[in-house]
């Protein structure tokens, strides 16, 4: 029996494994089993070499939890160590002999995962103390055990194991292991981590991963029935994603890959953490936001690149010039797709616009690499549920609905409900009306003012028909300055403080009393609520106009009694707001009252 000290640069090497390197503990299984798909791809690689004498057989590894002696094993039937290989590499802490198999193996050695000889140590995070037990594949070589308590002082021995490989025994004594001594946390676990892992990986004897996940396979493999069995093996139970993007990439980095668009059904449901990043099939992190831009978080799927930049614990993502580039090359990947689509098959795109309309606005809003390609696709839908790309919008309105300043005035409503005497207004007068009922609308009209030049957007409500688009024409009131004078003071003192009452000769044919938010307080409004700020400075942010060619007020108001004006100036004023749905309760059954009286 042999006795020594393992070498280490500094004092206290557990400790600091434990606090600073794997802030996880949980991790502690993906290490090993990782560790054990290394040893198996060396054997493989080596076989294929013909290095490896005989058939190499069954290579599954098997996880057996024992609750009674308390152990979990890690079994592989791998590559092996000998006495010598034992002390290199268990004992020197940071020495990695995967690194140095790819260094000996550059051309073959690119599925092995681990990278920096410290994923063994993570073991001791849970366990009070760990045997490897192997055999090395060499001939002749003599089984050995090393044994360890977590302190600097390890044993070695010869032991009896026949078989070809390495058990990881680690013993789950102390007060932190007793979860692990649960086989659903086990399984929860595989799952997490190793259910895509390139090798067979067996729980209590059954089979609990895929070694061949759709992703790492070609495209002109897969049918669309295999992408949609795959996206249940990620999420099982969604449902249907609308499509799929598979990305293979081998230069300038490795990457590959399969992204797919959920169902949002046109809300901006950030359902983020839904892609996973991989390592050679190793599981990493569902937090990619350093990769991945902000808007393509809404999208679900695997991203798999030994690329990317990892701390040793494989828990954080680096800075790193390949980060940006990746990042890059998805942006392109989702645009191109989404182009392709629009431009093979535009009325299937245009049906499925409802779910991938507000992703591709926000992306826009916060891309701008994709914002310049989403140019083509991007889609504007009016109130008649047609479709249009922003050209396409411009040169339909363009003759009706420039104004005198030669601007292009796109008309819009986020309630075709709410404001369907005013939507019926601009149709009688032949324009068009954009459908905008998303919260993200409010923050993409401002931004498709600033790409589409000479073009300004509107509400519906933000003006009367008449002044929406702004054309050199006036109409003159029928009512003399004094009669104007009478009717804006009837108004004024009905009407709350700070409400602001306007007269405007409009047609006899337009509303009474019309109320609109004009469009750039509206919008200030709105912006400082969304941010959760005061907006009490903007009022209520909405004018009172009164069509001064109505006959309700050239003939019913100043004919009708000076007891009864106010009444009736109440009553057309609550008859506009019952107009945009804002009667509500009791006020609602005063203007039934008054219009009792007044239709009478």
């Amino acid at each position: 029996m042999k006795t020594g000290t393992i070498s280490v640069q500094t004092e206290n090497i557990f400790p600091i494994i434990k606090q600073f390197l794997y802030s996880d503990q949980e991790i502690f299984l993906r290490e090993l089993v990782s560790n054990a798909v290394d040893a198996t791809m060396k054997l493989r690689t080596l076989a294929a070499r013909g290095e490896v004498q005989g058939e190499i057989g069954d290579t599954a590894i098997e996880i057996l939890l024992d609750e009674t002696a308390k152990t979990l094993t890690i079994s592989d039937k791998g590559i092996g160590l000998t006495s010598d290989e034992c002390e290199r590499y268990l004992n020197q802490v940071a020495f990695s002999s995967a690194q140095e198999f790819l260094d000996k193996y550059k051309a073959d050695g690119a599925s092995i995962i681990g990278h920096f000889g410290l994923g063994f140590y993570s073991a001791f995070m849970v366990a009070s103390r760990v045997e490897a037990i192997s055999k090395s594949y060499r001939p002749d070589a003599q089984a050995v055990v090393w044994s360890c308590d977590g302190s600097p002082e390890y044993s070695l021995d010869d032991t009896t194991k026949t078989t070809r490989g390495t058990d990881m025994v680690l013993h789950l004594t102390g007060e932190d292991a007793d979860e692990y001594l649960k086989p659903e946390r086990i399984t929860e676990l595989l799952n997490k981590y190793c259910k895509f892992l390139p090798i067979e990986i067996k729980f209590q004897g059954e089979t609990v991963n895929n070694p061949t996940p759709a992703w790492k396979k070609q495209a002109t493999e897969l049918d669309d029935e295999a992408y949609k069995a795959f996206y249940q093996e990620l999420y099982p139970y969604s449902a249907e994603p609308l499509f799929h993007i598979h990305l293979n990439i081998d230069y300038p980095f490795n990457l590959t890959g399969i992204l797919y668009f959920p169902q949002l059904k046109n809300q901006l449901e950030v359902q983020k953490n839904k892609i996973h990043l991989y390592c050679n099939q190793v599981f990493v992190t569902d937090e990619v936001k350093e990769i991945v831009p902000d808007f393509l978080q809404l999208l679900h799927g695997v991203i798999d690149s030994p690329d990317i930049p990892l701390n040793v614990s494989r828990s954080a993502l680096q800075a790193d010039r390949s980060v940006k580039q990746i990042t890059n090359y998805i942006t392109k990947k989702v645009a191109e797709k989404l182009d392709e689509m629009f431009r093979k098959d535009r009325e299937n795109f245009e049906a499925k616009w409802e779910n991938i309309g507000a992703f591709i606005k926000y992306g826009m809003l916060t891309d701008e690499k994709f914002a310049d390609r989403a140019m083509k696709f991007g889609l504007l839908q009016n109130t008649e549920k047609a479709f249009f790309t922003f050209e396409e919008y411009r040169e339909k309105v363009k003759a009706t609905q420039t104004d005198k300043n030669e601007n292009i005035i796109f008309l819009y409503t986020n309630s075709p409900e709410e404001h369907n005497s005013y939507v019926a207004a601009a149709t009688a007068k032949g324009y068009d009306v954009l459908l905008n009922d998303n919260i993200i609308d409010m923050h993409f009209v401002q931004f498709l003012e600033g790409k589409l030049e000479k073009v300004q957007f509107k509400r519906i409500d933000a003006d009367t028909v008449d002044r929406l688009v702004e054309k050199d024409e006036t109409t003159e009131s029928v009512l003399s300055e004094k009669e104007q004078e009478t009717v804006k003071n009837i108004f004024a003192e009905q009407l709350k403080t700070g409400t602001s009452v306007e007269l405007r000769a409009l047609a006899p044919t337009d509303a009474p009393v019309q109320i609109v938010r004009p469009e750039f307080m509206r919008r200030m409004k709105e912006m400082q609520m969304m941010q959760g700020m005061d907006a009490t400075m903007f009022g209520d942010m909405y004018n009172v106009v009164v069509n001064t060619n109505h006959n309700l007020v050239t003939e019913k108001l100043l004919k009708t009694p000076a007891d009864s004006q106010a009444d009736l100036a109440l009553y057309l004023y609550d008859l506009a707001r019952l107009q945009q749905n804002l009667l509500k309760g009791a006020e609602l059954t005063t203007f039934i009252e008054r219009s009792m009286r007044f239709l009478n």
